[in-house]
């Protein structure tokens, strides 16, 4: 098992975010500035240290020019299966992107947000 509880998470969010910044041919300290967020949070961000808020990711989002939907379901705070088609109303972004909401009310509002939509017939 392994030592750090964010390991699987922060791995696989970290390793993406790596990935989309070598691609951008950005340095940490470019996409630091770039997505207003400090050089060493960043790093520990991409080493799997340390877990993002919606907000920061949505920053990162921006300097990367990826869409923050693929990040906030790399993070979890998403889940791919339920990610909204781009045509569809935006609550769910709306809920990821709230930095008022703790992860935890996210999910919550999230998992409120499902089950009306699961139980609303198709018109």
């Amino acid at each position: 098992m392994s030592k750090n509880p964010l390991n699987d998470l922060g791995s696989s969010l970290g390793d993406y975010l790596r990935e989309q910044r070598q691609g951008a041919k950005l340095s940490l300290r470019q996409l630091s500035e770039l997505a207003g967020v400090s050089n060493p949070y960043l790093s520990q961000i991409e080493r799997g240290l340390k877990r993002p808020s919606a907000e920061i990711l949505q920053q990162l989002a921006k300097g990367l020019e990826v869409s923050a939907e693929s990040l906030y379901v790399r993070a979890g705070i998403l889940d791919a299966e339920v990610a909204p088609p781009a045509e569809s109303p935006d609550v769910r972004r709306a809920i990821a992107a709230d930095p008022a909401l703790s992860t935890r009310q996210k999910k919550t509002l999230l998992d409120i947000y499902e089950s009306f939509v699961e139980d609303t017939p198709r018109q």
